[in-house]
């Protein structure tokens, strides 16, 4: 009797879900790129704060926006509660500190426009925090498998309706 093969999904639809997300992800970025170039523009040019400080508040304020949005539309259905919200603030706390880090190295070491070390950090960031928010903050959790009912389907002896 021929066993039933369990395959996982395709690669293709691997990668659309993961350029979809990405490109939600994109998104939620942009408005929260705008938030925080809006408020470190503000504080830095207008008020004169520290431009350190400046990108940190600034951070700070478009990742609470970035969790939020994320938390209901990216990544919808995975990593609710308090878990995803403390793995959140560990992601972006790092993040903050990369940012914080290159910003300081384009603005002190490679003499760049703030605008553009702020730009660049940016680019950089979001990147490497996608992939970190999507491989753990919003991490599926799937239900666990019943060892017992799952050996059954793949040898061919379990029923149907499993």
């Amino acid at each position: 009797m021929p066993t039933e093969r369990v395959t996982p999904r395709s690669a293709f639809t691997r990668h659309r879900l993961l350029v979809t997300q990405f490109a939600k992800f994109g998104l939620v970025g942009v408005s929260n790129t705008l938030i925080t170039y809006g408020v470190f523009t503000l504080l830095e040019e207008v008020f004169g704060v520290w431009y350190i400080a400046a990108s940190g508040i600034g951070f700070a304020v478009g990742a609470v926006n970035g969790y939020l949005l994320n938390r209901s539309w990216t990544f919808r259905g995975h990593g609710v509660g308090h878990d995803a919200a403390l793995r959140w603030m560990v992601v972006q706390g790092c993040g903050l500190l990369l940012d914080l880090a290159l910003i300081a190295a384009f603005v002190e070491g490679a003499k760049l426009n703030k605008l553009v070390g702020q730009a660049f950090a940016t680019a950089i960031v979001v990147v490497i925090t996608f992939f970190v928010n999507r491989r753990w903050t919003f991490r599926a959790h799937l239900p666990p498998v019943d060892a017992e009912a799952a050996s059954a389907v793949v040898s061919g002896t379990g029923s149907a309706g499993l």
